[in-house]
């Protein structure tokens, strides 16, 4: 499906206050969410959408003093895809001194209301990101904006899917299990079935720890590594994202 693409005039965006700096290639994209709350009525209702798109940049200009939206491109739950700043113009959400590396693309969840982004959202983001690849020499790189930056964006459910590789819903690929409902962590040792399972699944990924349903210091060790690599927060305990994370995540 081509991008349904909605350009500035027709959600009638405000002209920019000034030039935007040029922004020849990118490393990839960066995914925000509002960090707010999202009424879960725009999943019914486009013009919700529209509207909230205009709150936004009104939001970026007048409290944040920016020049226009901070985006490149906003993302609804009717994969549509708005036109904030465009194609080669540097974003301005991505944090200080990080807005030249990637592309900045919103999808309209937040933190309460709307938080679980719909298929709808998720077939927008990956459609604004190979358009900027198509046309705006973005390379391959697909990120949160909590990837070097200190903040919550793009939240953990949207966060998660960007760890997983960001793929098509849709997409088959390997579901993890029901998270169990304790966390796994040490001390003191914890032990049963969950940490079993969890224990052996890291194994069948290629880390090497004892299958032994006691989950300790060498369990919390892989824990943490795993953490690390997948740019989760390093706590060492087995909550519902690491536990996702270690049956969804691309291997490698």
């Amino acid at each position: 499906m081509a991008i349904d693409l909605v350009l500035r005039r027709d959600w009638n965006a405000r002209a920019p206050r000034g030039d935007y700096t040029q922004l020849d290639s990118t490393k990839g994209v960066k995914v925000h969410y509002t960090g707010g709350r999202v009424d879960p009525g725009i999943v019914s209702d486009h013009a919700q959408c529209v509207a909230m798109v205009r709150s936004i940049q009104g939001y970026h200009m007048d409290g944040n003093g920016w020049i226009d939206i901070g985006y490149t491109y906003v993302t609804c739950p009717h994969r549509k895809v708005f036109e904030g700043r465009g194609l080669h113009h540097l974003p301005a959400a991505n944090g200080p001194g990080l807005n030249a590396g990637h592309y900045a693309v919103l999808g309209l969840v937040g933190n309460a209301g709307l938080v679980q982004p719909t298929d709808g959202i998720l077939h927008a983001i990956l459609d604004a990101i190979q358009y900027v690849r198509d046309h705006g020499r973005a390379g391959k790189e697909i990120k949160g904006h909590r990837d070097g930056y200190a903040t919550d964006c793009p939240g953990d459910p949207l966060y998660a899917w960007v760890k997983r590789g960001a793929p098509r819903p849709g997409n088959s690929g390997p579901t993890a299990p029901p998270f169990p409902g304790r966390l796994l962590k040490y001390p003191p040792v914890i032990q049963g079935e969950d940490v079993r399972t969890w224990q052996a699944q890291m194994s069948t990924r290629g880390w090497e720890l004892d299958v032994d349903g006691a989950y300790g210091s060498a369990s919390r060790e892989v824990c943490l590594r795993f953490q690390r690599q997948q740019g989760q927060d390093d706590d060492g305990i087995v909550g519902p994202i690491t536990w996702r994370l270690a049956w969804e995540a691309p291997i490698g």
